[in-house]
């Protein structure tokens, strides 16, 4: 009989924690301004679903987040938005990386959704995600690609989210059968496509978006391989190498100076990185450090030193910096590209242990090409008339021993142009 009533018995259930009970220790006032309609929901809650509801309720305060709307309202208003993926750590709000810089967010009825708001929800972002491109691909039938005279096609869509048809490849899949295809989304309300041969024409088309005066999304054409999307790998001798080189680094910059704005003072100095052409033609990116005030320094190609008096102290390779063993950086902790921060400065003979790539006198002459050129918002020098060729430098960097990385070996500054 005692086996028979162990395996008939239901047992005990402990009682079901009050919305009082879940809210009150987490600081969440009872009269919270749209909690009424989800009290409700509350009821329906299992007791494993109680205390991770109440958590997000927590988080949404402690953020200054609204409450969702119902999820039977807002199932039918989702839509996805692609951004750079620095600006979505940035943000906060939920997010999934889904391309080499760029992140997938949603919104519902209008707002940007918190992760919290899945959670009150009781649904997964998969599910989340497939409505929305579902919603989204409805939106967009019967909407063409427009054929601009260049030849390349760019989304005709009058909702100011062109960029987000990125994710339907079926909508642009067949406009270059048998042929490269080359994506850009330089803007939220831009999407433009081109085969291989039209991609002088995509980067020129890409250039006057960011010039505008609206917000940029991503300056970097992206290559379909496949099924996948990869940020267009093209090498030197490729015509186009170049212009994609210059708007991957432009998307860093950009990234660099919203960093730049949020770093407190006291921290140190948050440089914008900016570029040099090289006597081969390349541009890499560079950045100042002047001696006097911590230094939080990007992970740039160039780092041209300067003295507290404003002498320049010649450019060197970034990537031969751990020589300075003294000069120990501190990793910054922050969203989007990486930071080191550095109190110290090196000394003249510290410096000698780096690999050179123009000298003090040369880094003098580049200041003062670049000093009567706009700078287009960059720190330290662009482009810009300059020097002799510092062969010397040249011949360091090729060392097979260098911890400079091989695509830049061997590169000098050479003659600059405005090219």
């Amino acid at each position: 009989m005692a086996f028979l009533s162990r395996f008939f018995s239901t047992p005990e259930r402990a009682p079901l924690a009050t919305l009082e009970e879940i809210l009150g220790p987490r600081g969440v006032p009872l009269d919270l301004p749209g909690l009424e309609p989800w009290k409700d929901e509350f009821k329906h809650l299992l007791a494993p679903e109680r205390e991770p509801w109440g958590d997000a309720l927590k988080d949404l305060l402690a953020h200054g987040w609204s409450l969702p709307p119902l999820w039977q309202e807002a199932q039918y208003d989702l839509a996805p938005r692609l951004v750079p993926t620095w600006m979505a750590e940035r943000d906060g709000y939920c997010s999934r990386a889904h391309l080499e810089g760029l992140s997938l967010r949603i919104e519902a009825c209008g707002q940007l959704v918190p992760a919290a708001w899945l959670t009150l929800w009781g649904v997964t972002w998969e599910d989340v995600v497939e409505r929305s491109l579902d919603q989204l691909r409805e939106r967009s039938l019967n909407t063409p690609f427009q054929r601009l005279p260049s030849g390349i096609y760019r989304g005709g869509f009058k909702d100011g989210h062109s960029a987000s048809r990125f994710l339907l490849p079926e909508l642009w899949r067949g406009l270059f059968p048998g042929q490269n295809t080359f994506l850009a989304i330089p803007a939220e309300d831009e999407f433009l496509v081109a085969p291989q041969v039209l991609l002088p024409q995509l980067v020129e088309a890409i250039g006057k978006v960011l010039a505008g005066p609206g917000p940029r999304l991503m300056g970097t054409f992206y290559q379909q391989v496949g099924d996948k999307f990869l940020p267009a790998n093209l090498q030197d001798p490729h015509p186009m190498a170049q212009p994609q080189r210059e708007l991957r680094q432009s998307d860093l910059m950009e990234a660099c100076r919203a960093q730049a704005l949020v770093l407190p003072a006291e921290l140190g100095d948050a440089v914008v990185p900016g570029t040099i052409r090289t006597q081969q033609g390349r541009s890499v990116s560079y950045a100042p450090w002047q001696e006097g005030r911590p230094v939080l320094m990007p992970e740039v190609d160039l780092i041209g030193f300067i003295a507290a008096n404003g002498r320049p102290l010649g450019i060197y390779f970034r990537q031969t910096l751990p020589r300075i063993s003294e000069l120990r950086g501190t990793p910054v902790d922050l969203w989007g590209p990486r930071r080191t921060r550095y109190e110290g400065f090196p000394t003249a003979s510290q410096l000698a242990r780096l690999e050179c790539f123009a000298t003090g006198e040369q880094m003098a002459e580049l200041f003062k090409a670049a000093a009567g050129r706009p700078r287009g918002g960059q720190a330290g020098p662009s482009a810009g008339s300059a020097l002799a060729d510092p062969a010397a430098s040249g011949a360091r960097a090729s060392q097979a021993s260098s911890p400079v990385p091989a695509h830049l070996r061997g590169l000098s500054l050479g003659v600059q142009s405005d090219d």
